[in-house]
């Protein structure tokens, strides 16, 4: 007999049926609501250009947003801790790019350059702290929340005396980073498609004859980036499998050889960086900073998360699932809209999904575990 035959036949190996195996993919809740999401506002706002190639954009790029931080968040919940700076930390390295860009007269690539570092220690100590101290990533992180913000609105009223800092459009025009995370890719292809009547066009004012969608978007692009990078950091490197060690059993897998606080510490950096990232590209785009940016953005970003699987003790979540959840908030988020619903609605959604989540989520962890 084979040993794949007495494996076959050892009753000491447990077998999982497709549907128990179905049922423990964490992608599983995230695929489920993208779905559900996609035919309810199919349905209810198809006929609304939801669907057209500016309703795409339009929901594409909020869900880019909500992408980009919800991948620093998946790896960082994974790892058994959480980061409520993240929306805080977006103002504040928004509005240090802007006072030394505008107001220092750094040249904006160096602004850029010196905020992602600087917002990065930031996020080490986050993470020190966490370590060395014991304290629960919830407390340390919350304090940040305040402490950033706090610093954000002083330094912007200081140098400016309000909250809102103008002045970075020009100081990006000929910059070499600014079209990193600002710019748009296959212009030309959009304009190809537009004079072939794929896509619309517009038919009067000074953008005549253009397409109504002119490029894809950096931000997106750096979402896309983010999550194939996190998705094989996590499942295809050693340091990935850290990174469930980590959060599944501190202990235990410190017993192994894994360097638990070093992988801690580094997902908070990496937390810092997604947040910086998005807070560039806003900059980038609008020209400014404000100090209010970013506000609930950490929740936001834990909550895509939950959607896509990951439990809230750590150990245990995927990259891919994050990111579907990120799509369901921008395709509610604009499919509100164009359903001419009431936005305040989306915040019901959040509330709605975020306990909906935790419950199978929470049925997930005792199939796993076994429990009852």
């Amino acid at each position: 007999m084979t040993d794949a035959a007495s494996a076959a036949t050892d009753e000491r190996v447990k077998t999982v049926s497709p549907w128990r195996r179905a049922l423990i993919r964490p992608e599983l809740g995230g695929i489920c609501g993208t779905i559900l999401v996609f035919l309810l506002f199919g349905a209810i706002a198809g006929d609304s250009g939801m669907f057209k190639a500016e309703g795409i954009m339009n929901w594409t790029v909020v869900s880019a947003q909500f992408m980009i931080i919800a991948v620093g968040a998946c790896l960082l919940m994974i790892a058994g801790e959480f980061d409520l700076s993240t929306g805080s930390m977006i103002g504040f390295s928004g509005t240090v790019m802007a006072i030394l860009s505008v107001h220092m007269g750094w040249p904006l690539w160096a602004a850029i350059l010196f905020t992602f570092v600087f917002c990065m220690l930031i996020g080490a100590l986050n993470g020190w702290l966490v370590v060395k101290t014991g304290l629960p990533s919830f407390i340390v992180t919350l304090a940040f929340l305040f402490i950033l913000r706090g610093l954000t609105i002083w330094g912007s009223v200081y140098f400016t005396r309000q909250t809102i800092i103008g002045g970075v459009a020009e100081k990006a025009q000929g910059d070499w980073l600014a079209p990193v995370f600002g710019g748009k890719i296959l212009t030309g292809f959009f304009t190809w498609m537009g004079e072939n009547g794929w896509i619309a066009t517009f038919t009067r004012g000074s953008r005549a004859g253009q397409p109504v969608v002119d490029g894809i978007p950096m931000l997106i692009v750096w979402a896309l980036l983010l999550v194939v990078l996190g998705h094989l950091l996590l499942t295809r490197t050693k340091f990935g499998n850290w990174i469930f060690a980590a959060g599944g059993d501190a202990q235990a897998a410190r017993y192994v050889g894994v360097p638990v606080n070093r992988v801690k510490i580094s997902m908070f950096m990496f937390s810092a960086f997604c947040a910086t990232v998005f807070a560039t590209a806003q900059v980038v785009e609008f020209g400014s900073a404000a100090a209010d940016r970013g506000m609930l953005k950490e929740f936001e970003a834990i909550i895509c998360v939950v959607i896509g699987g990951a439990l809230l003790t750590g150990g245990y979540g995927s990259v891919i699932g994050a990111a579907l959840g990120a799509v369901i908030f921008g395709v509610v988020q604009q499919g509100l809209f164009f359903a001419n619903a009431e936005s305040s609605l989306f915040r019901v959604f959040l509330g709605a999904i975020l306990l909906i989540a935790v419950i199978m989520n929470t049925y997930i962890r005792r199939i796993i575990t076994g429990e009852r």
